[in-house]
């Protein structure tokens, strides 16, 4: 039913709690998952690249890029101890699209996401990258309301 699953992270601990999920759900259906994580140019970087501070960007994308591999492929790690079939994959752009764009380019059968990942006004931003990946997917979208701990 679902071969192949994205799991997308924000690198919150938050989010990481969608993983049991997806965890669950690929074992149940034999599915392969493909945990995602978006790097989002910083608007002071973006700044930096229309002064002419390209080799600044370039510089500082390759940092985050392999900050982010190291930190999924920690998770992939222990879903793969869980007889999960996993990859790992760091894209550039909005969050939002790029999950949407992702998922129909990578015959993506289930998306699952946190409703909420960041702290503070973070916390919105996730929110509204659920909230634009349901409305503008076609793809069934599991969407996990982390237990952030207060009750």
């Amino acid at each position: 039913m679902f071969d192949k699953i994205l799991v997308c992270l924000d690198g919150s601990p938050l989010s990481e709690q969608v993983v049991p999920y997806s965890t669950e759900v690929a074992q149940r259906f034999g599915s392969r998952v493909v945990i995602l994580q978006v790097l989002q140019i910083p608007s002071s970087l973006a700044a930096a690249s229309a002064q002419g501070a390209e080799n600044v960007i370039e510089e500082e994308l390759r940092r985050l890029s392999f900050e982010a591999h190291q930190y999924l492929d920690g998770i992939a790690t222990k879903m793969k101890e869980n007889g999960v079939q996993t990859e790992v994959s760091v894209i550039e752009g909005t969050p939002g699209d790029a999950i949407v764009e992702f998922a129909s380019q990578s015959g993506i059968e289930l998306i699952v996401l946190a409703t909420h990942g960041r702290k503070s006004l973070g916390r919105l931003v996730f929110g509204s990258v659920a909230d634009h990946v349901i409305r503008n997917t076609t793809i069934p979208v599991l969407s996990v309301k982390p237990d952030d701990g207060k009750e």
